[in-house]
């Protein structure tokens, strides 16, 4: 039986990135040596790193004045990194979820943290609205894509100060305006590679203005200035990371991943308010995410939810059980994933419905 992968992340890859890495795992560029055993220094790999770079750069048409990095510790760490290196006296943060929530709690150990707004109240199931940034603030934070709630922010705001934003579970899903961001970063395991790297792009001249010593490894300019390699990067994520970038421009680039997550969502989406089974978990349109489709049993159906669960796992649904701080389902659909898989899910979804 076919499966079709739904998991939140690590997720989906292309077959195709999946194929070409595990050739390099046994032998990489004909060395007679595995990717999972070279140097990262080795002569080999740092043309590796550079086209990665110059792919970032190109399909999201970084500026000059940027810098492209990769990182390990995940987004989680960044949460950190991110105050400890731009926080000089105020930071404001928009909480729009469990990972907005996790980086505004990092960033209060450094200094002054403003929420901005905050849906917590409705169990984050909107993005707030009609909130104002202090002007003084050193940057906005935002969560772009909320993997948990099913919420998107997939617009570059138009704000008085700087943005940095957590990307981990959109970026490469649609073009952005890399020029309004001060830092963008993302755990890999969503639209990038396999887990194990991060990516960072960040402004050069937004660095070393904060007013505290760094530790040299939190420190952003360590590894600009090192190009990845101060330490041992994680070289397979890293090269599985190339292979999705040279599948995303073969494949159309930032603006076709726009188009195919339009298409994905409208499908999924349409089911989810047509069958009188289920309810989305985000009501206002505009912002559910393309990316994280959550929704749940209607109030009537509670019972039905572990049955198609079970159904839809039977099926080769994998990965659609909702979190826990939510419940029901969720279809990830990140850009690997393929119209014949959405249809299948939503297949599940008739067939149930007509069965009960």
């Amino acid at each position: 039986m076919k499966k079709y992968n739904f998991n939140a992340g690590p997720s989906i890859l292309p077959r195709e990135v999946i194929e070409k890495t595990a050739q390099q795992i046994l032998d990489f560029n004909g060395s007679g040596l595995s990717l999972a055993e070279i140097s990262h220094r080795a002569k080999d790999f740092q043309p590796v790193v550079d086209e990665a770079v110059a792919l970032i750069k190109e399909l999201l048409q970084v500026p000059e004045g940027y810098s492209v990095i990769f990182l390990g510790g995940g987004a989680s760490l960044e949460f950190c990194m991110i105050p400890y290196n731009f926080l000089i006296k105020k930071a404001a943060y928009l909480n729009t979820g469990t990972w907005a929530k996790k980086a505004m709690k990092e960033a209060k150990l450094f200094g002054e943290v403003v929420e901005v707004a905050s849906s917590a109240d409705a169990n984050y199931t909107f993005i707030p609205k009609g909130w104002t940034c202090p002007e003084d603030a050193d940057y906005l934070h935002i969560t772009t894509n909320n993997t948990i709630y099913g919420t998107e922010i997939r617009k570059d705001l138009d704000l008085n100060v700087r943005l940095i934003a957590d990307m981990s579970s959109d970026i490469f899903s649609r073009p952005i305006d890399v020029a309004k961001y001060d830092c963008i970063y993302g755990g890999a395991q969503k639209n990038l590679a396999m887990a194990g790297v991060t990516l960072v792009i960040v402004k050069d001249d937004a660095l070393g203005k904060a007013p505290r010593a760094i530790p040299t490894m939190l420190d952003y300019r360590t590894h600009v200035e090192k190009g990845s390699m101060f330490n041992t990067p994680p070289v397979v994520p890293i090269y599985s990371a190339l292979e999705t970038l040279r599948w995303l421009k073969a494949n159309g680039g930032v603006e076709a991943m726009d188009k195919l997550a339009h298409q994905r969502a409208d499908i999924v989406y349409s089911e989810i308010d047509r069958n009188k089974l289920f309810r989305g978990t985000v009501v206002e349109e505009g912002d559910r995410s393309l990316m994280n489709i959550c929704f749940v049993m209607a109030d009537e159906y509670k019972e039905l939810e572990k049955p198609f669960l079970e159904y839809a796992t039977a099926q080769g649904m994998v990965g659609i059980k909702g979190h826990r701080s939510v419940g029901g389902f969720r279809a990830s659909c990140y850009n690997a994933q393929t119209i014949e898989g959405v249809n299948a899910l939503v297949k599940c979804m008739k067939d149930f419905e007509a069965a009960h």
